[in-house]
């Protein structure tokens, strides 16, 4: 069995997010912070009917995230969870997920809505959300029940550093 993935980046997020203080922790909360996405040159084919899609699912790395945890204080909580019941950067992989809104797109350019990525944030994929294949119905969320409400509010601070 082979232990060893290899992801490459796609693309690269300019965003004016420069520093993890201060950010938002998900797309969420700030529906209408805008960003880019420059997708490479030598990816540009896949961008192919990309604009019939209101919204994108980005899969980052969380490239300024030096630490790896099991057990982490979330931004939305004052106390400690298994990382995988989280959304915490600091994990295993440091793998990141962003739902943002396609505003527009210019060549290799798109120009989203919704952005929680610092600038520079490799995109390792994108896919178009398609509710149907996305959504699921929930009452079950554990710890985030009583928590997101604050979404909007909460910022990253230097605790997953």
């Amino acid at each position: 069995m082979n232990d060893v993935v290899v992801c490459r980046p796609v693309a690269r997020v300019h965003s004016r997010f420069t520093e993890v203080t201060g950010m938002p922790i998900q797309s969420a909360g700030v529906p209408q912070e805008l960003a880019r996405v420059e997708v490479f040159a030598e990816f540009a084919a896949g961008l192919r009917d990309i604009e019939g899609f209101e919204y994108l699912l980005l899969f980052t790395h969380f490239h300024r995230c030096a630490s790896e945890k099991l057990e982490v204080t979330p931004f939305l909580d004052d106390r400690t969870h298994g990382v995988f019941a989280t959304r915490a950067p600091a994990r295993p992989n440091r793998l990141g997920l962003s739902i943002v809104q396609l505003l527009k797109v210019e060549g290799r350019i798109l120009h989203i809505a919704g952005n929680d990525m610092l600038d520079g944030t490799p995109v390792l994929d994108i896919k178009p959300y398609v509710p149907r294949f996305d959504v699921r119905a929930t009452e079950r969320i554990g710890w985030f029940a009583d928590r997101l409400d604050a979404l909007p509010t909460i910022r990253a601070d230097d605790r997953m550093a």
